[in-house]
């Protein structure tokens, strides 16, 4: 694995981004793509917004009139990326996350916000190399790769992703 760039860009002001947060996410993203065995050069936009932008790109670009944790939208088809004429590097494509959203799951699931954007930027990650999660056994495989990062990074999951009772 050459080159990881990680382009970083915060567009809203309702969640404190917590210190430490980017270099995370930029941790996440070199470990998918070690753990994919990912060849090459390459470059990967995540942006955080708040509900209502990632609502409205949710409408636009899937007719979903809802808010969403997170976004991804590929920049290749079949394992094809376009290439950054300046640096060389494959751009697999942006992520979205909605930091609202990221901070009610976090509490929801009770862990950090830091796991939660983590294994968020790991799923997308996955998407962005062809993951899809329709299919059952694509489900269970994603996952396994996703808590396998976490694991990595040090933020194993402390519980499952089912609420508590209330």
């Amino acid at each position: 694995m050459d080159k990881i760039r990680v382009i970083i860009t915060n567009k809203q002001k309702e969640v404190k981004i917590p210190t430490g947060l980017r270099m995370l996410v930029r941790r996440c993203c070199n470990a998918v793509l070690k753990l994919e065995e990912f060849k090459g050069s390459a470059e990967i936009s995540v942006t955080f917004v708040d509900n209502q932008e990632i609502k409205t790109l949710n409408k636009q670009y899937r007719e979903k009139d809802s808010v969403t944790d997170v976004l991804s939208f590929v920049m290749g088809e079949n394992g094809s990326y376009d290439i950054d004429p300046e640096t060389g590097a494959q751009i697999l494509g942006d992520i979205v996350i909605s930091m609202e959203k990221a901070q009610e799951q976090a509490d929801r699931f009770d862990h950090s916000l830091q796991r939660e954007v983590g294994y968020l930027t790991a799923h997308s990650v996955l998407h962005l190399l062809g993951y899809d999660h329709e299919d059952n056994m694509e489900r269970v495989r994603m996952r396994e790769k996703e808590e396998l990062v976490m694991e990595q990074l040090g933020l194993p999951a402390s519980s499952s992703y089912i609420a508590p009772e209330e």
